[in-house]
């Protein structure tokens, strides 16, 4: 029988302990699903010197070996990643040793594949440039600035191209890893995989549905921030471009140019956001009928609702209410 499918977990102080055990437990099951006449995959932690790291909840996780024990073949290296809480929102965790080692294992390795922040990381080690890529929602923007060669997405579960994957925030990881799973030895055992762990082999929607649409960053101008309180607060009445303006006594072109230099995006997009962002409190805290949220959150009918909604959550409100 063909050895197990080599799997090489990298850790460091700090990670996200979902982010390594989260995929660890997806492998493991398949193994035992599969049974002991098909290979499994063998997983192997491993740490810049071979020690236990501390994780972000303070569990303790032992390594298997050290980074400079990690020998060819490596069949799936997973990058675990790390955020750090700072004045004002996060910061992804980029170990600048962490980020050297990536660069020299990555060639010797049959698929890559990152954690939430670890795709800081894996662009830090040179190994997204030119490629799609996701990451947290949290981290996406700063992704996006710190390497503009990534072709960065924030709204995927996980993005695979080629043999680099990337997926969004923490729990994210293990639908990664179920397909890696359906890779390797079909949709079938990914199934039975997912079945087993009470998971859902695929997810409806991105990770937009679990993100605050409003997090645009603030700006430097009180009349844009003063106007962003005031549509949250008036989110029934006219909003269009030209009403905007008018309230700030801008023309409509100096104060949408004025606007997305402040927020860097567009009046119209940042209405519709506010406004999703409406429903979704509605839909989470009370039972209100579809026509009534449409109303109150001023996108109007429960067709505009279901368009939007879909558009940039890729899913239903029905399914959003039972979900959330």
């Amino acid at each position: 029988m063909p050895a197990p499918h080599r799997i090489v977990i990298v850790a460091f102080p700090g990670i996200e302990l979902l982010d390594a055990t989260g995929p660890a437990e997806v492998f493991s099951v398949a193994s035992r699903v599969a049974g002991a006449d098909r290979p499994g995959y063998r997983v192997l932690i491993a740490t810049p010197d071979g020690a236990p790291v501390a994780t972000s909840s303070g569990v303790r996780l032992l390594a298997d070996l050290a980074f400079e024990e990690v020998a060819a073949p490596i069949d799936t290296l997973v990058v675990a990643g790390a955020i750090e809480l700072v004045e004002g929102g996060v910061e992804p965790v980029v170990d600048r040793e962490v980020a050297a080692w990536l660069r020299g294992a990555a060639p010797g390795a049959g698929r890559i594949g990152s954690v939430c922040a670890g795709a800081h990381l894996l662009a830090a080690a040179g190994l997204l440039e030119g490629r799609p890529a996701t990451t947290h929602w949290l981290t996406a923007d700063r992704l996006a600035a710190d390497h503009p060669g990534v072709r960065v997405d924030p709204d995927p579960i996980f993005i695979r191209d080629g043999r680099v994957w990337t997926c969004a925030g923490v729990t994210s990881g293990m639908d990664m890893a179920l397909a890696m799973v359906a890779e390797d030895h079909g949709q079938d055992l990914a199934l039975a995989t997912a079945r087993t762990m009470v998971m859902y082999v695929k997810r409806s929607g991105g990770q937009s549905q679990f993100s605050v649409p409003l997090s645009v960053r603030s700006s430097s101008d009180d009349r844009i921030d003063g106007l962003r309180r005031w549509i949250a607060e008036h989110l029934t009445e006219d909003l269009s471009l030209e009403a905007l303006a008018a309230r700030t006594h801008l023309s409509a072109r100096h104060f949408s140019r004025l606007f997305r230099q402040r927020t860097s995006t567009t009046p119209a997009a940042y209405v519709e956001a506010a406004r999703l962002e409406a429903v979704r409190r509605l839909l989470e805290d009370g039972d209100r009928g579809l026509p009534e949220v449409a109303a109150a959150s001023g996108l109007g009918s429960v067709e505009t609702l279901h368009r939007v909604f879909r558009r940039r959550l890729g899913t239903t409100p029905a399914e959003y209410r039972r979900r959330f």
